[in-house]
């Protein structure tokens, strides 16, 4: 057991307090963040206003339902944007956490956005399979041809930071799941162009209506438990109780609770019974294990109650 301390020396700074390392390094992110969102909100806002007003201009009802694909991002990117300025601000005595929780409630706007688009898109589709409209197939390739360039190169920006942070995946995934739709589009266009098939075209609409739904729904059930204050995905309270139990000195825990503050920071409030032989010097020892270990089962922000006897079912 005393190994697996040493192993850990780099990490020193997560055992005392409020993991200040971690919140530092927090810091440098964001601020690369930022960048990458600016990047791809301008790039996608001009592509989107090309796409829009050639698939009008044509006929083409999936180019235009992919210019709302793409404009969902673009609103989840400046809502996530949005979310880290705000998540930035410091606490204050009406907000003790700052505005943390914006980031939760960016993904679950934008999550209920695309919803309200997939309907307006669904209906015109199925108004334009009745009567089909004559579209002009090589238009339609050409600029989802750019879309793909577009979408590709967005996706790449934001691959690094994907699995640190749930506003960072939304938009990776937006951006790749629209790469695969721009080619799908291009290839309705190649065929519309050679064969006349104007129906292909509100028929790839309602298929890119269908991927933003199953692209949301996702999104939509995670922001949502954030929101609730539920358990974050990939946190397990077994696992944290068998963590706990291993310490030398901790006989018990309980009353654990686990939340998001945001969508990069989990929080966790707990009771450990603990031997009442351990005294003072020893007690913060545990402590600083147990917040050690935490960390490592991504939880930054912990907060423990001791008691000596277990006061879950007396009245201490």
């Amino acid at each position: 057991m005393h190994d697996h301390h040493h192993d850990h020396d780099h990490h020193h700074d997560h055992d005392h307090g409020f993991s200040l390392g971690h919140h530092h390094h927090h810091e440098v992110d964001l601020t690369n963040v930022g960048a990458t969102f600016v990047a791809g909100i301008v790039l996608n806002i001009a592509f989107v206003i090309v796409e829009g007003i050639v698939g009008v201009l044509k006929h083409s009802l999936s180019l235009q339902a992919d210019a709302w694909h793409n404009l969902g991002d673009v609103a989840s990117m400046a809502l996530a944007l949005l979310a880290f300025r705000m998540a930035r601000v410091k606490s204050n005595q009406h907000f003790t956490y700052g505005y943390r929780k914006s980031t939760i409630l960016a993904s679950l706007a934008n999550a209920i956005l695309l919803l309200i688009a997939v309907g307006v898109i669904g209906y015109e589709a199925v108004q334009r399979l009745l009567a089909p409209q004559p579209t002009q197939g090589s238009a339609m390739a050409w600029v989802a041809a750019i879309g793909i360039l577009v979408n590709g190169f967005t996706a790449w920006l934001f691959m690094k930071g994907k699995d640190k942070e749930l506003n960072m995946k939304g938009a990776y995934l937006h951006m790749a799941s629209d790469a695969l739709v721009s080619l799908g589009v291009v290839i309705a266009g190649v065929v519309i162009a050679f064969t006349g098939w104007s129906w292909l075209d509100p028929l790839i609409s309602l298929g890119i209506m269908a991927i933003i739904v199953l692209g949301t729904w996702s999104l939509l059930r995670d922001s949502l438990r954030l929101t609730l204050d539920g358990v974050p995905a990939g946190i397990d309270l077994e696992k944290i109780r068998s963590a706990a139990m291993r310490i030398q000195g901790i006989k018990d825990i309980h009353h654990i609770h686990v939340w998001a503050m945001d969508t990069t920071t989990n929080a966790l409030t707990a009771h450990l019974v603990t031997d009442s032989a351990l005294g003072e010097p020893g007690l913060i020892k545990v402590k600083n294990r147990l917040r050690h270990d935490l960390g490592h089962l991504n939880i930054q922000h912990v907060t423990l109650e001791t008691e000596t006897k277990n006061c879950e079912h007396e009245d201490c």
